[in-house]
């Protein structure tokens, strides 16, 4: 086996919730009189990370209303939404595969820690991840830190990463990881974002990767 562990982004990448997060800003964007996204095209236009920034991209002036505001806000729309939002296509036997092959998985999430950890056990894949690590907050600034303290806790394994944006790219190189890029999450690609990093549009094709 090449690889000692695979460490998973969640948001996107395993449960498949971006038009849960469309709606919540579209309702938090009609709620403060901006414009809504509407559609995923949109949506990709302007999402990003630092979060913050991504708020601005869409029209929020923080002069008038605080980011931490209106980011709490937003999380309470997205948990009263955010139950009807499945896990992605082919997600869960794949990780269920991994784990058959005594491959070590780990949640690398910008979702804050007890959040994570509610979902992923109201998910009932909890139990397939050695660790999950989410972020002490909800503003989601970055998880370069937090990658960085994964790999400092872990100097010697061989990882593969899982993610859906440029930000899961950026983490996977920090951890010095080879990284695989889903398709159909937050982000739209068409080419490889990191020299390491590979596009693959299914779950299950991981499994064929490791």
């Amino acid at each position: 086996m090449r690889f000692d562990r695979v460490i998973w982004d969640f948001n996107g990448t395993i449960l498949d919730d971006v038009e849960v997060g469309i709606e919540a800003i579209d309702t938090l964007l009609e709620r403060y009189g901006l414009p809504p996204l509407r559609t995923r095209s949109r949506y990709y236009e302007v999402f990003g990370f630092p979060i913050i920034d991504y708020y601005r991209r869409v029209g929020f002036d923080f002069e008038k209303t605080d980011f931490t505001v209106l980011a709490n806000e937003w999380v309470a729309l997205y948990l009263e939404k955010v139950g009807k939002a499945p896990l992605r296509e082919g997600i869960r036997d794949a990780i269920l595969s991994i784990c058959a092959l005594g491959v070590s998985q780990t949640v690398l999430s910008m979702t804050e820690q007890s959040m994570l950890e509610r979902q992923l056990t109201q998910l009932g894949i909890a139990s397939a991840f050695d660790e999950i690590c989410g972020l002490e907050d909800i503003y989601a600034e970055s998880k370069l830190g937090l990658a960085g303290a994964w790999r400092g806790a872990h100097p010697d394994e061989r990882v593969l990463y899982v993610g859906d944006t440029t930000h899961d790219a950026e983490s996977a190189a920090v951890i010095g990881a080879e990284c695989l890029l889903l398709t159909g999450g937050h982000e739209r690609f068409e080419a490889p974002l990191h020299a390491s990093s590979v596009i693959l549009h299914s779950p299950l094709e991981v499994l064929r990767y490791l």
